[in-house]
């Protein structure tokens, strides 16, 4: 199995991370909190409140992991892709995969990378929720979590094993179409592109920006439940499952619930995932 592809998405998955943590903060904060009237309430009060480091909260953790991550999901994609057209990354250039490949090798990367992904989203997600200032007031309360390594055993003492899973279906759902749809849109871009020949940078960046944007339309109504489901623990409110928790918040906030995030989801989208893919594309071309 080619490790390329594993090394190029673990590089890209970190630029993209770094970039886009700050929008992914305030997004999971309105996801899971009825504080904020909107996007830039949630970020002037968390840049009041927290500073500017507040927006980077949970990130340490991901760079390691969550990237990793990004590996697992462009590794898996590329190889299945290899099993289905038997061509490498550099031949496809000349023979175009079917989109009926692609999307089954999305699908298979999605499906895949969620059963490492589910601790490290829940510890990252917990972490983002955490609004004590830096700098705290004498007296005043630790936060509940002091770190990555402290809030994995505080889940692990205080919900079990299966609490580190907590929003794992959810997850799934989320993930495992949406891929599919992330590389086909990516594919779809890139038809100006001659065959045989490389993309242009510019190519690849509109490709991966809309290919982002989406798969953020559609995922983002399960996104919504999965970090509700994450967050329950910690509230110690119990969803009997998916289609609980996504009946008692429709019923509760209204069908606009679950496009919570949408909008800073479509932001962050474009930037991240264009970056994501020229740095991808880039590092394979260079090491062909």
């Amino acid at each position: 199995m080619p490790v390329e592809e594993f090394v190029a998405g673990w590089i890209s998955g970190a630029l993209g991370l770094v970039l886009g943590h700050p929008f992914d903060t305030v997004k999971v904060r309105l996801q899971t909190q009825t504080t904020y009237r909107g996007i830039i309430d949630c970020m002037v009060k968390t840049y009041r409140h927290e500073s500017l480091l507040g927006f980077f909260k949970g990130m340490s953790f991901p760079i390691a992991s969550i990237a990793m991550v990004n590996s697992v999901l462009f590794g898996i994609y590329s190889n299945t892709l290899l099993a289905l057209t038997a061509t490498s990354h550099q031949e496809r250039r000349a023979q175009p995969p079917s989109y009926i490949h692609v999307f089954i090798a999305g699908c298979t990367g999605g499906f895949v990378q969620v059963y490492c992904l589910a601790p490290f989203d829940l510890i990252k997600v917990r972490l983002q929720n955490q609004t004590e200032p830096r700098a705290r007031p004498p007296g005043s309360p630790p936060p509940r979590y002091r770190g990555p390594v402290h809030c994995a055993v505080s889940i692990f003492q205080e919900e079990g094993p299966r609490g580190l899973f907590r929003g794992a279906w959810a997850l799934t759902l989320r993930d495992t179409p949406t891929m599919g749809i992330y590389f086909v849109t990516y594919e779809l871009c890139r038809q100006s592109t001659r065959d045989g020949q490389d993309p242009s940078p510019a190519t690849v960046l509109v490709a991966g920006g809309f290919a982002g944007i989406s798969s953020w339309a559609v995922a983002t109504p399960l996104d919504v439940i999965k970090s509700r489901l994450q967050m329950a623990g910690l509230k110690r409110r119990a969803y009997r499952g998916v289609l609980d928790c996504m009946v008692s918040s429709a019923r509760q906030e209204g069908l606009g619930v679950f496009f919570r995030g949408l909008t800073i989801n479509s932001a962050r989208a474009f930037p991240v995932n264009a970056v994501t893919f020229l740095s991808y594309e880039y590092l394979l071309r260079s090491w062909g």
